[in-house]
């Protein structure tokens, strides 16, 4: 088995129905005998370009370890779900379980958020 990392853009108007989409995909590859190493949920942000005439998408990051068969049955639904925008997927060369640079910067940008309420 190989390990992917996935990047996907979701319509920002879907954000409540990510968990769903998450949990869909999760048992997907848990199904086929794979493994989920890390989930991270980036939140809504800006595009660099407009997509489908949004200026906004909600952006999740998937590394995980599955077969050939199950991969291509992940990209199908995503190609066929009007929900996600883009996907990206990249073969690694092993499993990445701590978080990445951008999820870094959404905590920071996060609790730099929470200490202005608190001095506010």
């Amino acid at each position: 088995m190989r390990h992917y990392e996935i990047v996907l853009l979701i319509h920002p108007d879907q954000s409540e129905q990510v968990p769903a989409m998450l949990e869909r995909y999760k048992t997907l590859v848990t199904n086929g005998g794979g493994k989920v190493h890390r989930v991270e949920d980036w939140g809504r942000r800006q595009l660099a370009y407009m997509i489908q005439k949004l200026a906004k998408a909600h952006y999740l990051c998937l590394n995980i370890e599955c077969d050939n068969a199950t991969l291509a049955e992940l990209e199908t639904g995503f190609r066929f779900n009007d929900a996600v925008l883009r996907h990206l997927t990249v073969l690694q060369d092993k499993a990445i379980t701590t978080p990445s640079v951008m999820m870094k910067t959404v905590e920071r940008e996060e609790a730099r958020k929470a200490a202005a309420q608190e001095s506010a």
